[in-house]
């Protein structure tokens, strides 16, 4: 079976385009959706739930099936274990052939090496940044000191979490997540 999937981001957009393409490529069951690529598109994800072997996902352009190379990747991956392949109608892309295979091979491998690089960057910039003393996340409501007071006192056992939060002017989540720093201190590298 071949399925066509035409897609636009707004409503107001239309997929006459899209639509005479498949007509001009015999492919007479298409599937529409008005989403942006960002949100979730329940008619993409039943379209893939329903192919199998031998099938065929053609699509006008690749941008109207995924919002990402990884997210194209994920979905090529998809129909390749479920027995089916993509076909692109403008880049002239075919899985089923072993051109067609090698090109979404090669766009993984430079996908994979993309987020090697960019998670080697965020990896360099967070070092750098830490040893210029820059610390993440919101500051802590209490004092260090102030915190282990307020463990001390909650583990005595003779105050709740709420009467700590009270008595010492801070939210109670302040006070859990104090003793939870004491507690279990492997979290506590968490922060």
């Amino acid at each position: 079976m071949i399925f066509g999937y035409a897609r636009v981001s707004t409503v107001d957009q239309n997929t006459a385009v899209q639509f005479e393409a498949f007509l001009r490529a015999g492919v007479s069951n298409v599937y529409e959706e008005k989403r942006s690529a960002v949100k979730r598109r329940p008619v993409l994800e039943d379209l893939l739930e329903r192919v199998g072997p031998g099938d065929v996902l053609v699509v006008y352009k690749m941008d109207r099936l995924a919002r990402s190379l990884s997210h194209l990747l994920d979905v090529l991956a998809l129909l390749e274990a479920r027995g089916a392949s993509f076909r692109s109608l403008t880049e002239t892309i075919d899985t089923h052939s072993p051109v067609g295979r090698l090109f979404m091979q090669m766009l993984g491998s430079f996908a994979e090496f993309e987020r090697a690089l960019i998670r080697e960057r965020c990896m360099a910039g967070q070092a750098a940044a830490r040893a210029r003393g820059q610390t993440w996340g919101r500051p802590r409501a209490m004092a260090r000191d102030l915190e282990s007071e307020v463990v001390k006192l909650y583990l005595s056992g003779w105050y709740t979490m709420g009467v700590l939060a009270e008595m010492f002017e801070v939210n109670e989540m302040a006070v859990k997540r104090a003793v939870h720093r004491v507690i279990r201190p492997e979290s506590a590298s968490l922060k």
